[in-house]
């Protein structure tokens, strides 16, 4: 068996738990059901707060002074996501509603042989513009407007998918995903403008391969038949309600 189809198998498996750590994490206390297309009862529910863990290792610090320029740009990004205790910002990349009805994902997995690490995962997160909130996973906010949730978020394959800070330094992953979960606080066709360049982005600054939903190799084809399904989504969502006229 080939290394991509143990990579594709891997990361269906993986995926499977993902989904359900997301469903568990991002509703707690209640339970949806899983599925492509779901319709749960939202429920209130008391707010956990995430917290962003332990200060980098004190040999780290110690380190600092001797890195160049550009690796040290790259460590002050990282202090900036793990350096801070928990704070409101913990609660931000919340969905307003727990009620979606599709969801569309991408991923980024490591090269063969290879896995992602931790701290090379917050910086790239970081100069992709994403916010470290809700879930312990990174989210791309609607800027200025952070309050309506997040346009799509990023989290880790593994059990439990989140990134905890106060583990980042050994954490080591196959792949991460980028789920994008309709209906968004944006039209979904400009959801998945943001989140493709970002995905993109971060394959390139993680040297990672992005993929489809399927783990096949994210194409343009593949790219022009997703915009093609969400345009159409948006204008389903737009089109008035057609209704009977009424029987005299």
């Amino acid at each position: 068996m080939s290394d991509v189809r143990l990579m594709q198998i891997a990361i269906a498996i993986a995926g499977v738990i993902l989904i359900a750590a997301i469903w568990y994490f991002g509703t707690r206390p209640q339970r949806n059901s899983q599925g492509r297309r779901v319709a749960s009862e939202p429920r209130g529910g008391e707010r956990v707060e995430p917290t962003l863990g332990a200060q980098l290792e004190q040999e780290l610090a110690e380190a600092v002074d001797d890195q160049p320029a550009e690796e040290q740009a790259e460590m002050d990004l990282f202090d900036s996501a793990v350096g801070e205790p928990a704070s409101p910002n913990a609660e931000l990349g919340r969905r307003v509603s727990t009620e979606f009805d599709k969801i569309v994902t991408l991923y980024i997995a490591a090269r063969a042989g290879q896995v992602l690490r931790g701290p090379d995962i917050v910086v790239a997160a970081e100069k992709a513009g994403l916010t470290y909130g809700h879930m312990n996973v990174f989210h791309r906010l609607v800027e200025g407007r952070p309050e309506q949730g997040p346009i799509f978020s990023v989290a880790n394959i593994k059990k439990p998918g989140s990134f905890e800070m106060s583990e980042i330094q050994e954490l080591e992953t196959p792949a991460i995903a980028f789920f994008l979960t309709l209906p968004a606080p944006v039209p979904a066709l400009d959801a998945w403008d943001a989140m493709h360049p970002t995905a993109v982005r971060m394959s390139e600054l993680l040297d990672g391969v992005l993929l489809d939903e399927q783990r096949n190799a994210l194409g343009r084809q593949r790219v022009a038949h997703l915009r093609e399904e969400l345009r159409n989504y948006d204008r389903e969502r737009e089109a008035p309600p057609i209704t009977r006229s009424p029987r005299w």
